[in-house]
């Protein structure tokens, strides 16, 4: 078994960046989910309730970020993107926390494509997101990501779903960190603890899925076949369920095809 494929997802909700090599520090993938938007009270906004975020990209230089839709770009200095201590909390999920307001056009020009008024914020490095102690140690802590560092699923999991379906599925409709070829199809619902190179990952829960997978990376649009399929096929007693949310245990880099050594399993 081999690492495929590594993203990181620098905005919650917002277009995934493909890597070669993927820098792991406490947060989990360096700069994943480190940017929110945010509405005005703010609470959390994702492709739950804005379809087209997904078409949303920002890439990252160590001067600045570039935001994209589409045509359309717009840049910020890395001192402007992580913006300025506030002390009005932001939501996510049941968490409230600290995040950076950005005073910026950058909000103006989000608002008009998200046809919403939104708030960009960041999470400095002193911010410190307990993950759920269900699961996790004291310490153990994560960005904006809904409630994990990691999200693993294997190649032939997705292949076993877009056969269902019909027609191919882009693997980033599952919003994976980390994509592993040469398994069987559901391979990862067994395993409890994996390395990749120095780096030791804790499988600790399944991932419940939502409306997100159905969304169409290109158009926005919504595919219900694709939550029929999950539901016949992935539906368990606490919902529909497709990859592993996980945790890492050390800091370093992590690249692709690198080998995935199965520590422990079911």
């Amino acid at each position: 078994m081999r690492v495929s494929q590594l993203f990181y997802y620098p905005v919650k909700s917002c277009r995934g960046n493909k890597c070669i090599e993927m820098e792991i520090d406490a947060f989990g993938p360096k700069w994943d989910r480190r940017w929110m938007i945010v509405d005005n009270n703010g609470r959390f906004v994702t492709q739950r309730q804005v379809a087209e975020m997904g078409q949303i990209g920002m890439s990252i230089s160590s001067e600045s970020v570039c935001f994209d839709y589409q045509a359309e770009q717009i840049e910020l200095s890395m001192i402007e993107a992580q913006g300025q201590k506030d002390e009005r909390l932001v939501t996510v999920w049941q968490d409230q926390l600290v995040g950076n307001r950005i005073d910026h056009p950058v909000n103006a020009w989000l608002s008009q494509k998200l046809g919403r008024d939104v708030q960009l914020v960041y999470m400095p490095q002193e911010t410190v997101r307990q993950v759920d102690l269900e699961y996790a140690e004291l310490g153990d802590r994560v960005g904006f990501a809904d409630g994990f560092p990691f999200l693993i699923i294997s190649e032939a999991s997705v292949e076993f779903l877009a056969e269902k379906v019909g027609y191919p599925l882009d693997v980033q409709r599952f919003r994976p960190n980390i994509v592993i070829s040469g398994c069987d199809a559901f391979a990862e619902d067994q395993w409890r603890q994996i390395q990749i190179g120095e780096i030791v990952f804790d499988l600790v829960k399944q991932c419940s899925r939502c409306v997100i997978p159905t969304i169409d990376l290109k158009t926005s649009q919504k595919q219900p076949e694709v939550m029929q399929a999950m539901l016949a096929y992935r539906k368990q007693s606490n919902g529909v369920m497709m990859g592993q949310n996980a945790l890492h245990r050390g800091e370093g880099t992590i690249v692709l095809g690198q080998e995935v050594h199965i520590l422990k399993a079911v």
